[in-house]
């Protein structure tokens, strides 16, 4: 055994002792029901040079095993459950409800109509109005939402990009109103408007100034909200609309790095943003390679930070994540095949070292999920977690000579994609120029020729069929919530100062002409005067325009 190797191994026991002081792991001793006892790592007997290299240890660059030395053996990752849909009080009731069953963070899916800057009552929001999502017009329904939820305990993720800006601004000004500080708050926005080019669509402004918005939230957090994720940089709608998983780490990576390469442009030092960095990716069926992609781009994502930008602090090197199971690969088919479908998606996210996880419903395929999926959902977690025995040791499929090739074999197909993307210019240019959408659409193409001959199997759905007719209670958005809301919000202009509103729209128009003065402020002002989400969107809108596609 190499004397690096050595060296390194009672580094990283040393850490891991020093973790367990502030985070005791959950048992004093780990043992299989045979009462075998577990060790906190397993690393091979004859070694060389490439372990080190390659692997290392959990918590010490370049971080292949896992971020922090001991894992799942002190804490479990956050059971992040998604959930948003009609008002704001019915989504509350639904939070509260996910809180008392035992999940551990809340994680806010807001409708069409607030994810792309416009009011329940504008005409553009007609009959989406708390479809796909919770509806959210002004400060009245942000203090709804987090009714009875104290948010110096709860760490809360917010999935809005085009109007991150304004939802955040929403989320301090209802920290305030409770009485807990910027500095308390805990949690994440998206923030994520490359993929909204590539995969999803729910864009607002073009890709310059978005960026700009993007690199000012940076430095506000920096000063103000030290522990709240400043972006969630997303791969998940990027192999939601088709995409390998080499191309969900690659293009997710580019992008990240976009964003970097923004903030040092804008002022920033690396070192004073990068640590508040996450990433948000997919979890698919093939078990074995989903868990070698989460092992692949943390490895990747620390040596371009240590490398490339030369940041210093070992937090700046650190790719944390979330996971969502795939939404695409559920079916309407034979509905319940999605809890199995799920469970294996959710573990494979576990041994490649999650940070937060969210499992989807059986039911998504058919509908927004009820409360009884969404407990099943919560379930399986919690059943991973608590009764399977796999986060009872650090990174349990370290070694695997398949786990291994195919973690070498994703590294170095996801920097031939980089290698690409840097020729083109970059992400930005790369969106521009529609390589990365081009890739994604053929990746989709293949997939489905697949599917439809046969060669992929889909149980249920083009094999194992059955005749059937589906009874399953779906949960419906009450029609009449869409005038409810209207008439809400247009009694929230009704009754507020207008003045003020108008002035803080104006600061906003006028600040949005100058890239040195920070935009954040000045929206938390509107926000806090009652101004709407669209009315900060047009402001932007007017000044900035609108993005249409290629």
């Amino acid at each position: 055994m190499s004397s690096s190797f050595r060296n390194q191994q009672e580094q990283w026991k040393k850490e891991a002792e020093k973790v367990t002081e502030r985070f005791p792991e959950r048992k004093e001793t780990f043992e299989t029901s045979s009462h075998i006892e577990i060790d906190r790592l397993y690393t091979p007997d004859q070694v060389d040079e490439e372990y080190v290299e390659k692997l290392g240890f959990p918590g010490q660059y370049p971080y292949t095993r896992g971020i922090q030395p001991t894992m799942f053996r002190s804490r479990y990752w956050t059971m992040r459950q998604y959930a948003g849909f009609g008002s704001a009080k019915e989504t509350n009731e639904r939070f509260r409800y996910l809180l008392d069953q035992g999940q551990t963070g809340l994680s806010v899916a807001f409708d069409l109509p607030t994810q792309i800057g416009y009011d329940s009552d504008d005409s553009m929001s007609e009959g989406e109005v708390g479809k796909v999502g919770v509806a959210i017009d002004s400060l009245a329904d942000m203090e709804t939402l987090f009714d009875q939820i104290p948010l110096d305990k709860v760490s809360t993720s917010m999935t809005i990009n085009a109007p991150a800006s304004v939802l955040l601004c929403m989320y301090i000004a209802v920290g305030e109103k409770q009485g807990v500080s910027k500095e308390k708050l805990t949690g994440t926005i998206q923030n994520d408007i490359l993929k909204e080019y590539i995969a999803r669509g729910t864009y607002i402004f073009p890709p310059k100034p978005s960026m700009r918005i993007i690199t000012d939230i940076f430095g506000y957090c920096h000063e103000n909200l030290p522990r709240f994720n400043t972006i969630s940089i997303s791969g998940y709608h990027i192999r939601e609309a088709g995409s390998t998983a080499v191309q969900e780490v690659a293009f997710t990576i580019a992008n990240g790095m976009a964003y970097v390469d923004a903030a040092i442009e804008s002022g920033l030092d690396v070192d004073q943003f990068a640590p508040r960095l996450a990433f948000f990716f997919n979890a698919h069926n093939q078990f074995f390679e989903e868990a070698a992609k989460f092992r692949a781009a943390r490895r990747i994502w620390a040596k371009i930070m240590k490398e490339h930008y030369k940041a210093e602090n070992p937090k700046s090197w650190k790719l944390r994540f979330h996971t969502q199971t795939g939404g695409s690969t559920l079916t309407a088919q034979q509905p319940d095949n999605n809890i199995v479908r799920v469970a294996l998606q959710a573990l494979s996210a576990v041994m490649g070292g999650t940070q937060s996880l969210h499992t989807n419903s059986r039911d998504e395929a058919l509908a927004l999920p009820t409360e009884e999926s969404a407990r099943i959902a919560l379930r399986t977690q919690q059943i991973i977690a608590n009764e399977s025995g796999v986060a009872d040791t650090v990174d349990p499929l370290g070694g695997s000579y398949y786990v291994e090739h195919l973690t070498d074999k994703i590294e170095e197909e996801v920097n031939s994609y980089l290698e690409q993307i840097r020729d083109i210019g970059g992400a930005v240019q790369a969106v521009e120029e529609g390589f990365m959408q081009r890739e994604i659409h053929h990746a989709a193409y293949e997939a489905q020729k697949n599917m439809e001959k046969g060669e992929d199997i889909i149980v249920g759905l083009n094999q194992y069929q059955i005749d059937e007719e589906v009874h399953a209670e779906l949960l419906r958005v009450d029609e009449e919530l869409e005038k409810q809301q209207v008439e809400k919000t247009q009694s929230i202009r009704e009754n507020r100062d207008q003045l003020a509103v108008e002035q803080a729209l104006s600061q906003i128009k006028q600040a949005a002409q100058h890239s040195d003065i920070n935009l954040m402020p000045l929206i938390l002002d509107a926000v806090k005067a009652y101004a709407t989400v669209g009315e900060i969107c047009n402001v932007l809108r007017k000044e900035y325009g609108e993005y249409t596609g290629m």
